[in-house]
């Protein structure tokens, strides 16, 4: 087995298009590497820094990259380098490198960057031949350096590269077309326009597909999959069938490089004409432009791209001096390693699919879930439901809600009854949740009752937070047979799971709840079994990232600590990521519970902190992390032994948590987990079966739990499954705040 490449020194840079998430990524590097004893530059401004050298190519201590997680871009700059392209400037790149001992490189950019990485790696022998003929160098620098580790993470807002399912940038440039899209939609209806939107993607179309299932928008064009000829008639046919049926606006979404069967553009312009000329539309375009690179990044991006740096400073350390390069991405929900240019060659591949019309390959080569997605959008974006086929059975089929509101419940209920409707079947609501079954509070949903639904926070059904009473659930039973409900889909949290459980439990005793019940997750908490997301925890979780940024930017002014309390019940999930995203030096979980003697660690640590220097302290405390020492508490102590050093401040986030329009990542999942659990359930009813499940994600995957055991699925005496794989991520909290080099 090859030993690993003794690394001296680490540099990191980003080039190619700037992504919000890539300072995470250097934070995370820098402080990783510092973390495992190394040297750690930044190299400004992409592969022109490196060839420059001087000023561009700086050490990095562990307060350099404080600060730099909630702002958008690249705080090191990126630029494109014609001068690496030669052979004369990689020489120049590679003088600088190894007169600071550095030999090894984590490259954050697109494909062209990642590229441009592997073939400096390739020519590193021959560069230092070329530096130590003209006499430049020594042998023994090049024999102290005789290879150049790369690891490459994709910076790019398209998603459009192999090797991760998630690009960084990608999530947060979903979030400003979302909030573009959202605020012309309400304009539009105003005045009962037609918008066009144009996006980026000139060979990828995932921004224009997933913001067009998040938005509800009424169709979208993108290059792995052209419209068939004619595309403009059944366009307007789709559009003027909507207006019959009150819907006021409409949107279309283009991605940059959409083209139709015969590989022509298919221009914004182009689109705006058609409707202006064949529906009377008055219609305007809106090209979002870098808009969508700009902001700060989500909460998704902030900690995907921190694993990511973590993880290749950990792979450029445990390779052999032969290996080849790895690109770090997020495969199936976990961090994972796999060959660079495989990924760039695959990547490639698309793009050459998609210009010889190969489009159904293309589309393949995206992946099952975005095949998925655009299956799901094609019916979305019907005006009216398919007939029912000859001969089919029509199943009632129910949907409510129980448990507190979460963003993405009404996003969940909309796909429900246009899958169900689609299918063939009658849709039932049921309102206010337990209230409302036991009062009969059921109305029958059709196809435009949701339409504006996909963005809506709270729950337009109601909800309820309490299960039946024993005499209740015979009131129930009744209920069910009286309406002829042949299934239901319960979009709750921690109660509609429990109500599931009883009902299995009863159905000896009461016969009329022998029908199946499926659950989909929905609470800000994330304590569900089954799942490692709920719907409902990124709208949260990006609220309390937003609010902490603000708390942040005054405790910066005045020498503060803050104290954060943040929901979760007896869930850390909130906490722990909240504090992985804003840069806190410590969260506080049910999980662990809070001792003394850390309590009395974090004072040395924070009053250590400000006699060097500090500004600003944050420590996050889920609400129920113990029992005795409350927020007030560690405000009280905190403020005591800070003495002058600092004032403290507690922020208890509350209700707002809960509110809001649902993010882009809850209203995506929201449709897909409620089209998969809707079709689940037509399955078990129309075969007679009553099973008792929950859907969810686990390690990646949509998947389906037996909920006739869930006494077994979640620990005893509280809230919260048995297994939580996020719990893991503690560790790489505590790396990013505490420094602790080794030796």
């Amino acid at each position: 087995m090859a030993q690993p490449h003794h690394i001296q020194s680490l540099g990191v840079f980003s080039s190619g298009g700037d992504s919000q998430g890539m300072n995470a990524a250097v934070r995370a590097v820098v402080r990783t590497a510092l973390n495992a004893g190394l040297d750690v530059y930044a190299i400004y401004e992409g592969y022109e820094g490196m060839i420059r050298g001087g000023d561009y190519i700086r050490k990095l201590g562990w307060e350099d990259v404080g600060g730099i997680l909630h702002q958008g871009g690249t705080v090191i700059g990126s630029a494109r380098s014609a001068a690496f392209r030669t052979f004369e400037g990689r020489i120049e790149a590679a003088y600088n490198l190894i007169t600071r001992d550095i030999d090894g490189l984590v490259c954050i950019g697109g494909d062209g960057s990642l590229t441009g990485a592997n073939m400096f790696r390739q020519d590193w022998p021959d560069l230092l031949r070329a530096l130590v003929a003209s006499g430049r160098i020594t042998q023994e620098m090049v024999d102290a350096h005789p290879h150049m580790g790369i690891v490459g993470l994709v910076g790019s807002i398209d998603n459009d590269m192999f090797g991760t399912d998630m690009t960084i940038g990608a999530d947060t440039a979903l979030h400003r077309i979302v909030e573009a899209v959202d605020a012309i939609g309400s304009t539009a209806s105003s005045h009962q326009r037609s918008f066009v939107v144009e996006v980026m993607g000139r060979h990828a179309g995932y921004l224009a597909l997933m913001s067009g299932l998040a938005t509800g928008a009424d169709w979208v064009f993108i290059p792995e999959s052209p419209p068939e000829d004619g595309w403009e008639q059944r366009m307007c046919d789709i559009i003027r069938a909507g207006r019959a049926r009150g819907r006021r606006h409409n949107i279309v979404i283009v991605a940059e490089g959409a083209i139709d069967r015969q590989g022509q553009p298919i221009a914004s312009d182009y689109i705006k004409r058609v409707l202006t000329e064949q529906l009377g539309e008055d219609t305007r375009v809106t090209i979002l432009g870098h808009v969508q690179r700009g902001g700060s990044p989500s909460a998704f991006d902030r900690n995907m791209s921190t694993f990511l740096g973590v993880e290749a400073v950990r792979t450029i350390l445990q390779a052999g001096p032969e290996a080849e390069p790895n690109l770090i991405g997020l495969r199936d929900n976990a961090v994972s390693a796999s060959p660079l240019m495989e990924n760039v060659k695959k990547t490639h591949q698309v793009a050459e699919l998609i210009h010889a019309g190969d489009y159904e390959q293309a589309m393949a080569m995206r992946g099952r879930g975005f095949v998925e997605s655009y299956e799901i959008l094609r019916t979305m974006v019907q005006a009216n439901p398919r007939p029912l086929p000859p001969g089919q059975r029509q199943l009632r089929l129910a949907v409510m809600h129980l448990g507190g509101p979460a963003p993405g419940m009404n996003t969940a209920v909309r796909a429900a009854v246009r899958i169900g409707l689609d299918q063939g079947h009658a849709l039932l609501a049921v309102r206010n949740g337990l209230t409302g079954l036991l009062a009969g509070q059921i109305k029958e949903m059709g196809w435009m009752d949701v339409h504006g639904w996909v963005r809506r926070g709270g729950a337009e059904l109601g909800t309820s937070r309490r299960l039946p009473t024993e005499p209740e659930w015979e009131r129930i039973a009744a209920t069910l047979e009286q309406q002829r409900i042949d299934g239901i889909l319960m979009i709750g949290g921690w109660v509609g799971y429990e109500f599931a459980y009883e009902l299995g439990q009863r159905r000896d005793q009461y016969p009329g709840l022998a029908i199946p019940v499926v659950c989909l997750p929905a609470t800000i908490n994330n304590d569900l079994p089954g799942t490692e997301m709920t719907i409902g925890a990124d709208t949260a979780l990006n609220t309390i990232v937003s609010n902490v940024d603000k708390v942040k930017e005054s405790a910066v002014a005045s020498h503060r600590v803050y104290v954060v309390e943040v929901m979760g019940r007896d869930s850390g999930y909130l906490a722990t990521m909240s504090g992985l995203a804003t840069g806190a030096e410590r969260v506080y979980l049910p999980e662990d519970g809070i001792t003394l003697a850390e309590l009395q660690r974090d004072v040395a640590d924070l009053r250590a902190g400000f006699e060097g220097g500090k500004r600003l302290g944050l420590m996050i405390r889920n609400e129920k992390a113990d029992p005795y020492y409350t927020t007030s508490f560690l405000v009280t102590l905190f403020e005591k032994e800070g003495g002058d050093l600092f004032d403290v401040r507690q922020t208890i986030l509350g209700h707002i948590q809960q509110g809001g329009s649902p993010t882009p990542y809850d209203r995506i999942q929201a449709t897909r987990l409620a089209t998969r659990a809707q079709l689940r359930l037509i399955e078990q009813a129309s075969t007679g079966s009553a099973q008792l499940q929950c859907i969810g994600r686990l390690y990646g995957k949509i998947t389906f739990t037996d909920l006739a055991n869930l006494p077994d699925l979640v620990e005893a005496g509280v809230h919260r499954p048995r297994v939580e794989e996020w719990l893991a991520l503690k560790d790489v909290a505590r790396l990013m705040a505490v420094y602790t080099p080794k030796a």
